[in-house]
C-alpha cells in the first residue's frame, strides 16, 4: 500500500501554489455543489470541492492532479472550515493524491482476488515501463500505486487508471491499454475479455437465458 503523506511544505511549493483559486467555470461548479446543502452546511461539499481542485491542478500541470497544501488551505477557506478538517478528508480517501503524480495514475489492485488472478504479473508489466510504486516515471507519464479492493472481484485482476477501470487483465492486455494511453488514445474501459460485456460469466449466461435479449417473465414457468 502507498504511504499517505503530504508533500513537504517548502517555500517552492508555496511560491507555486499559494495563489491558487478556482477558475470561473470551476467556481460556478463549486457553488452549485455548495447550493445542494442547507444554509450553513456548506462543509458537506468538501469532497466534490477537493476533487474539483485536484482536477484543476491536473489541468495546470498536465497530470492526473494532486492536492498541494496551499490548495487544501484554499478549499478550507472557501468552505469556512478549519484546515485540519479538510486535511482529515484528503488524507483518508485514496481518490485524493497528496503528492505529485504523472499524467496517468496507474492503481493496481493487490487484494486477494486480484492477486490470485495474476495481479503480481501486472506489477511486473508496470515495472518494465519504468514505474515504481509511489514515484513518477522519468517520462512523466506514469505513477504506480498498489491499492486495496476496488470492487471488481468478479472481473479480476483490475487496474484503475485516472477515472477508468480496466478489468480481466493479463500482462499483454495491460500493455495494450498502456500503449494506447501513451499514444494519446482512449482505450475501451471495463472488461478486456473478448466477448464479455460486464461481469457476466465467461462464455455467456448459464441460467435465465431468456433474459439475454428481453425482459422475460418467468412467473408463468413456475
Amino acid at each position: 500500500m502507498a504511504a499517505r503523506h503530504l508533500a513537504p511544505d517548502t517555500p517552492e511549493l508555496r511560491a507555486r501554489w499559494e495563489g491558487f483559486a478556482f477558475t470561473d467555470a470551476n467556481k460556478a461548479t463549486a457553488d452549485r455543489h455548495i447550493a445542494k446543502y442547507p444554509e450553513g452546511r456548506q462543509k458537506s461539499a468538501v469532497m466534490p470541492l477537493l476533487d474539483l481542485a485536484q482536477r484543476q491542478v491536473g489541468e495546470e500541470t498536465e497530470t492526473q492532479g494532486w492536492l498541494p497544501l496551499p490548495v487544501i488551505e484554499y478549499v478550507a477557506a472557501y468552505l469556512d472550515m478549519p484546515v485540519i478538517r479538510v486535511l482529515e478528508v484528503a488524507t483518508f480517501y485514496f481518490m485524493y493524491n497528496l503528492v505529485p503524480v504523472g499524467k496517468f495514475h496507474v492503481q493496481v489492485c493487490g487484494t486477494t482476488p486480484c492477486m490470485l488472478r495474476g495481479s503480481d504479473s501486472l506489477f511486473e508489466t508496470c515495472a518494465k515501463r519504468g514505474m515504481a510504486k509511489g514515484k513518477v516515471s522519468e517520462d512523466g507519464l506514469w505513477t504506480l500505486t498498489e491499492v486495496e479492493c476496488m470492487g471488481n472481484c468478479a472481473t479480476a485482476p483490475m487496474v484503475q487508471i485516472n477515472d477508468d477501470n480496466y478489468e480481466d487483465l493479463t500482462p499483454e492486455r495491460l500493455d495494450t491499454v498502456l500503449d494506447a494511453l501513451a499514444a494519446g488514445e482512449q482505450p475501451r474501459s471495463g472488461t478486456q475479455e473478448p466477448g464479455r460485456h460486464t461481469s457476466e460469466p465467461t462464455g455467456g449466461p448459464t441460467t435465465l437465458n431468456e433474459m439475454v435479449d428481453a425482459n422475460h417473465d418467468y412467473r408463468k414457468d413456475w
